[in-house]
């Protein structure tokens, strides 16, 4: 890959790369509609103006950038490229940002190639896409695509208890506006989301997804007897802690025997005291599987055992699903179609979720991955080179030049 188009995104990359940073960790807290959001969000409205983009807000907060080439109809369905800024709690950099700087850079490159495109080319930022404050993955693009109702949105709480409509009022944007954009949708002719790949699959620089395995969150709630820890006899015992360890011990081993995984990765207790048995411990899991079936069968597997042990541990437990995605598979067709023009990219599945999975139910999507040397994602660890992100650039130029020049029809 040219030192130039290396040169060009190590510098723009630098310029996003300090807001939202951990000082402590060196990952990053990128929450929507937080002040590290709205750096973020002033990053990218400065970086497309520069290009000459028109840049609108919708009413879910999504930030939508466009090249009206001279002559192009604007009505004509645009080619939509773009990804997300938010981040996981202390997440890595690459995840979501790198498919927004890439298309930026995608731009540049299409324009200095003398590429003139029969459509609109568009960038998105999708708001909240971790569900990393108020809970739901990927919030903007399925409150776009109406799969997640615009009431349910909008009274979403953080662990602070700030209403999502209050979050949105704070920063100046009305969520009297959250809801389907049915005609923005339409404007999408061809949707390209490029994301870091989040596992060690990919052997070389640029690869297509695929599917997305189908994954979901649950909420698990265990209830017991708050008592003292020092004067209550371990047989006299209610605890939910014990409970909860068992539950996360059979989830692991249930993934690991169905070839699934199985998470939980965050958990809340309370009294939350040293010296207090608790009364009472929340905990999320995330599950996910290569088939529909096979994540069925890991959830009610994890929730029949950890029913069975709460019987005799003299405790409470219940099971909610708070969000779940089936699986995604993206077009054959389209995929096959950016492989050759990629002259043979590998095509792959991934288990991590995006708002490709969302918008593919709707309109034709594909997804761009760039080598992850480590597989590390979610974590400060996070990485890709900069050699092998000028190489995806490249690449989403050209399957974006490509798009541009052919029809919806074909696809």
């Amino acid at each position: 890959m040219g030192s130039d188009l290396t040169a060009r995104f190590a510098a723009l990359w630098a310029s996003l790369a300090p807001i939202g940073r951990s000082g402590d960790s060196g990952g990053y807290l990128r929450y929507s509609w937080t002040s590290a959001d709205a750096d973020c969000r002033e990053w990218f409205t400065e970086e497309a103006m520069d290009r000459d983009l028109d840049v609108e807000v919708d009413g879910n907060g999504n930030i939508w950038a466009t090249w009206l080439p001279d002559g192009v109809d604007p009505a004509t369905p645009a080619i939509v490229t773009g990804s997300h800024l938010d981040s996981v709690p202390h997440g890595g950099a690459y995840d979501g940002p790198l498919g927004v700087v890439s298309a930026l850079l995608a731009v540049d490159e299409m324009r200095e190639r003398g590429v003139r495109p029969a459509t609109p080319v568009r960038i998105a930022v999708f708001t909240e896409e971790e569900g990393s404050r108020f809970g739901i993955a990927c919030l903007g693009s399925r409150l776009m695509t109406g799969s997640l109702p615009a009431d349910k949105a909008a009274a979403l709480r953080d662990r602070d208890g700030i209403t999502l409509a209050e979050a949105m009022s704070g920063r100046g944007q009305d969520p009297a506006l959250l809801g389907p954009d049915p005609a923005r949708l339409a404007g999408i002719d061809t949707f390209v989301e490029l994301h870091v790949e989040q596992g060690r699959a990919l052997q070389v620089p640029v690869g297509v997804a695929s599917a997305i395995w189908p994954h979901g969150r649950w909420r698990l709630e265990f209830t017991g007897e708050g008592n003292h820890a020092g004067t209550t006899r371990m047989d006299d015992r209610h605890d939910p802690m014990l409970t909860f360890a068992f539950t996360v011990l059979a989830a692991n081993k249930q993934a690991r025997t169905s070839g699934a995984h199985a998470t939980v990765g965050r958990v809340q207790a309370a009294p939350n005291a040293t010296n207090a048995i608790p009364s009472s411990v929340t905990a999320w899991l995330d599950a996910r599987a290569a088939d529909e079936p096979t994540l069925a069968g890991l959830v009610e597997a994890i929730a029949t055992q950890a029913k069975d042990r709460a019987g005799r541990d003299g405790t409470g437990f219940a099971a909610t699903a708070e969000s779940t995605s089936a699986e995604t598979a993206f077009s054959a067709m389209l995929a096959a179609r950016i492989s050759d023009v990629l002259g043979g990219a590998p095509v792959l599945p991934t288990g991590a979720g995006h708002d490709a999975g969302v918008l593919s139910g709707h309109v034709p999507t594909a997804m761009l991955f760039v080598r992850n040397p480590t597989g590390v994602s979610h974590a400060p660890a996070e990485y890709a080179t900069d050699e092998d992100c000028a190489a995806g650039v490249a690449a989403l130029a050209d399957v974006l030049t490509d798009l541009a020049a052919g029809s919806r029809d074909s696809l």
